[in-house]
């Protein structure tokens, strides 16, 4: 770590007292030092302790996959999981195993009334209520509402196209249909989200 250029961070902290990261960022892009360096400095240092800010620089990484192993994508990957969770014990457990049977009906009830609806509403409203200025953000409220109104709204329209095809309505397919259904747009979801943060960080 350039030693110089540490302590000229922590001494602009110190005497101009920027109110969040960007201001500090810019104060040092003045001297002509790359931003990916600048970056990189103020997260070792805010990681250390020796600078503390209001606002906590949140560096998002240009590759989707860097981004995914993020803490930021928790709630992709809860989804994933609990989705695959809930296709695969439906399929192993049978009806008359108590009381293992109760698990089955509340991933169940999950499965159907949430995760469809929730991941299309990321897809459609990736980043959350933060910026207050955008009318596309949601807040959790309307975004618990959403999800479980368009569950409501998707699980029928899944069962009236099956309905049409050789498999008819019966388990595996509608269970096979919901979770694919569920990962397409929670995949969808976590590529937008991405995108957004990219183009807000750039």
């Amino acid at each position: 770590m350039d030693k110089k250029l540490a302590e000229t961070i922590i001494q602009l902290v110190e005497e101009k007292k920027p109110e969040n990261v960007e201001q500090l960022v810019n104060l040092l892009k003045k001297s002509g030092i790359p931003e990916h360096k600048i970056i990189e400095y103020v997260l070792k240092l805010q990681s250390e302790g020796k600078i503390e800010l209001k606002k906590q620089l949140k560096f998002t990484p240009q590759s989707l996959v860097a981004y995914l192993k993020t803490e930021e994508t928790r709630w992709f990957w809860g989804t994933i999981i609990l989705a695959a969770s809930t296709t695969l014990i439906v399929f192993t457990v049978p009806e008359n195993a108590f009381p293992l049977i109760y698990i089955r009906y509340i991933l169940g009830a999950i499965f159907v009334l949430w995760l469809p609806g929730y991941s299309l509403t990321k897809a459609l409203f990736p980043t959350g209520a933060a910026d207050k200025k955008s009318s596309r953000n949601l807040d959790i409220v309307e975004r618990i509402a959403l999800s479980m109104g368009l569950s409501l709204a998707l699980v029928p329209i899944v069962g009236l196209l099956l309905n049409y095809t050789p498999w008819g309505i019966r388990l595996t397919p509608i269970v096979l249909s919901l979770f694919a259904l569920t990962t397409v747009f929670a995949t969808a979801a976590v590529m937008r989200e991405h995108q957004t943060k990219i183009k807000k960080s750039a």
